[in-house]
């Protein structure tokens, strides 16, 4: 365990720090940076605990007790999975003392998996649990702040906040190697508010340190913080929040901008500072946030046309390709083929649709990828969509 690191009269670790404001209240963004304010939750670490037999940790499951919630029978579709594809999201334990240890959250998989190594001992999906391990015991305060940043692993965080929450959990995995080799963390830097500067100022402490050899590795971040997410995508987000103004990033979380439209901003950014900022206005002018990746492309490949001429060209081809639209689905129903008691689905609905579909394309072709799991979702999501437009042969046909 490393000793808690007094500097400049403020520990940083143990239970003597308490993170203020901790409750109802505190969003799991604001925790995670918190997070790496108490050295024993900096000592967070992954494994694969055992769910039976000599080495198995478990001598109760602590939490909400049983109930309804927690019964097989309200576990059935969560064992299925697990059966099928294993926990996919760590559980998080604390080590006490004594022996063994202690759930802080997750306790659903737990028992799910529990239950499985008991009735299915052998699928290999129960035997051992992925974990999230902690040095305890933890004050309160310190699981309040942990369970809530589990919820980055399930809440629809917006590109920033999530760069933002990657970034405080970066800086408190070199917070505790930088301790651990004896380099002081002044009080100033380990408290910054800016999660940008925060890891900046513990890597210049790194580098005149001399501690070339110390570093963050995303796959220990993500891990930690329990996020089914690639490091390539991670590292993409952090790249894009680092280098864009925050205020910047904080409008685009607003107006829904896309991980892989922001990287090609940044890109006609990193080359063409002004004529990025003035696009940007333009688009905000025009209230067309969805315009932008055209704007870009159109920018990009026309340099001497201004900001306005490009959202119009933009604005040109997406309603070209609305009309395009519309013609092929006039000619796939013709009135009298078309069932006149149907209600057709509204348009808002279907603007939804076609806006996620466009930036799930937009972040394929910029490279990045679905999970295994992700996938199979969306091909059977795929194969029922193309059967209710098209009939079963189409389906068949994808399929």
């Amino acid at each position: 365990m490393i000793a808690p690191a007094v500097v400049d009269s403020v520990e940083i670790g143990g239970s003597a720090l308490t993170p203020p404001g901790v409750g109802e209240g505190l969003s799991p963004l604001a925790a995670a940076q918190r997070l790496g304010q108490s050295d024993r939750l900096r000592q967070r670490r992954f494994e694969q605990l055992p769910t039976s037999g000599p080495g198995s940790p478990w001598t109760e499951v602590q939490g909400r007790g049983p109930g309804e919630s927690m019964a097989p029978a309200s576990l059935v579709e969560l064992i299925s999975s697990i059966a099928t594809v294993g926990v996919l999201q760590p559980i998080l334990v604390e080590e006490l003392p004594d022996a063994g240890v202690r759930l802080v959250s997750g306790e659903r998989r737990l028992r799910a998996v529990l239950w499985g190594a008991s009735h299915h001992p052998e699928n290999s999906h129960f035997t051992q649990i992925p974990a999230v391990v902690c040095p305890g015991p933890l004050s309160e305060e310190e699981r309040r702040c942990w369970q809530l940043v589990e919820n980055l692993a399930r809440e629809d965080l917006k590109p920033a906040e999530l760069a933002a929450a990657l970034l405080f959990e970066r800086a408190a995995v070199l917070t505790t190697r930088l301790l651990a080799a004896g380099v002081p963390v002044p009080a100033p830097v380990a408290y910054l508010d800016d999660p940008v500067e925060r890891f900046r100022a513990l890597d210049r402490l790194r580098t005149e340190a001399g501690c070339h050899h110390l570093g963050a590795p995303w796959g220990e971040v993500l891990r930690r913080l329990g996020l089914q997410l690639r490091e390539e995508k991670a590292k993409a987000l952090v790249r894009a929040f680092s280098a864009l103004p925050q205020d910047l990033s904080a409008e685009m979380d607003a107006a829904e901008i896309a991980l892989a439209t922001r990287l090609a901003y940044l890109k006609l950014n990193q080359g063409r500072a002004q004529a990025a900022a003035e696009l940007w206005e333009a688009i905000k002018a025009r209230g067309r946030p969805d315009l932008l990746a055209a704007a870009i492309r159109e920018q990009t490949d026309h340099p001497d046309i201004d900001s306005e001429a490009a959202v119009d060209a933009a604005e040109a081809l997406h309603e070209s390709a609305d009309e395009a639209r519309a013609l092929a689905g006039r000619q796939r129903y013709a009135p009298e083929d078309e069932p006149p008691s149907v209600q057709p689905v509204s348009r808002q609905l279907v603007d939804a649709a076609l806006r996620g579909l466009k930036d799930l394309l937009e972040a394929l072709r910029a490279g990045t990828c679905v999970s295994r799991y992700d996938t199979g979702s969306l091909e059977l999501f795929a194969i029922e969509l193309l059967e209710l437009l098209g009939g079963p042969a189409k389906a068949e046909a994808v399929a």
